[in-house]
């Protein structure tokens, strides 16, 4: 599954110009902690990033680097008010809704 986004680029007119970026599904799951985010940010909804780092057990600036790459690939909405940031996964996206079924399958038909 490759996820198509679009990133914002600067022309020399001063102008925002729009390029197609294609990120894989094993990119957006290639790293525990980043899977945990996208699994806490499904089944709680939006949070900030403190209460995300809390529940994820990972430092700000991992958490900060992981939902970067989920905020460019398009399927988190981050939110600023001032220094907060506030996380919620973007359930417009197809995708996003994909995912969210993955994790409650898996969650309710989970072994341990």
């Amino acid at each position: 599954m490759i996820l198509t986004v679009l990133s914002e680029t600067a022309s020399p007119e001063s102008h925002e110009k729009k390029e197609s970026v294609k990120i894989g599904a094993e990119e957006i799951f290639q790293s525990k902690s980043r899977t945990k985010l996208l699994m806490i940010l499904a089944k709680e909804g939006e949070l900030n990033i403190s209460a995300l780092c809390k529940r994820a057990n990972v430092n700000n600036q991992t958490a900060r680097a992981h939902l970067k790459v989920l905020v460019n690939a398009g399927i988190l909405q981050e939110k600023r008010f001032g220094r907060i940031r506030i996380y919620r996964l973007k359930v417009e996206v197809i995708k996003v809704g994909a995912i969210r079924s993955f994790f409650e399958v898996w969650e309710r038909n989970s072994l341990y």
